[in-house]
């Protein structure tokens, strides 16, 4: 499909990031197979600073809310050798989850930051993804993003990415702290941030239900169509398999 922005009445963009701007075999085969391999030696190094207490604080809270409704959550131990070692093991039990943690979220992040300064991490992102963002800013159309992954594992996907830091054409960036992706609140909240009506907000994702909220919300969906991606076999969606179908 060919979208006309303008005529859509869209004003601003909000991106997906997991099967949109990047490639879903990214995330799976390369950053979540990074954070689990440096965990230990990530808790190991810096779980006692005190900088890393109030996160600590969120991982154990996360755990009592877990622990009410699931036996199979590992136990959790409070003095300071073994707090460790119980968040250790739950976080790896939300790996094997694929739990959309926000506590998670941000350790993943902080143990991603080292492998993308160290360059043993380059942020994967489609080909087109780069010289539409540049389109969209030399137009005046602002670009979000809007991932489970944290705000801070956003910008460093996007500052070290395999087309250079990308950081300068994105506005805003929001994670699971603003709402869940599969709820209509959460797109509200988005569009009232950028100080815009919903109903002037593209959203683009691959996944049915967040672009179902969206909807919901008012605003205005897209199905991104990338490889690898999940085919999704619905004719409610305006599909596009590349950004520069998105004219300005």
């Amino acid at each position: 499909m060919t979208l006309r922005l303008g005529q859509a009445g869209v004003r601003a963009l909000v991106l997906d990031i997991e099967g949109t701007t990047t490639p879903v075999s990214f995330v799976y085969e390369t950053l979540f197979p990074y954070a689990r391999q440096h965990l230990h030696e990530y808790i190991a190094r810096n779980g006692s600073s005190p900088d890393h207490a109030a996160l600590l604080q969120r991982f154990r809270d996360e755990h009592d809310a877990d622990s009410r409704i699931d036996r199979s959550v590992p136990s959790w131990h409070d003095d300071p050798a073994a707090a460790l070692a119980s968040l250790e093991a739950y976080a790896i039990w939300l790996m094997d989850r694929d739990r959309k943690s926000t506590a998670l979220k941000e350790l993943q992040g902080l143990i991603w930051e080292s492998g993308y300064r160290s360059g043993a991490l380059e942020g994967a992102v489609f080909p087109d993804v780069a010289p539409a963002l540049g389109r969209w800013r030399h137009a005046g159309v602002p670009v979000a993003t809007f991932s489970s992954g944290s705000v801070f594992a956003q910008k460093l996907l996007f500052e070290f990415s395999t087309a250079g830091n990308l950081t300068p054409f994105i506005a805003s960036y929001f994670d699971t702290t603003t709402g869940p992706k599969a709820e209509p609140g959460s797109y509200r909240r988005i569009a009232s941030a950028m100080q815009l009506p919903s109903s002037s907000v593209l959203f683009i994702s691959d996944v049915p239900r967040e672009l179902d909220a969206a909807d919901a919300a008012g605003t205005q969906i897209a199905l991104a169509v990338r490889p690898g991606n999940a085919p999704v076999d619905d004719d409610r969606y305006q599909a596009i398999r590349s950004f520069d179908e998105l004219l300005e």
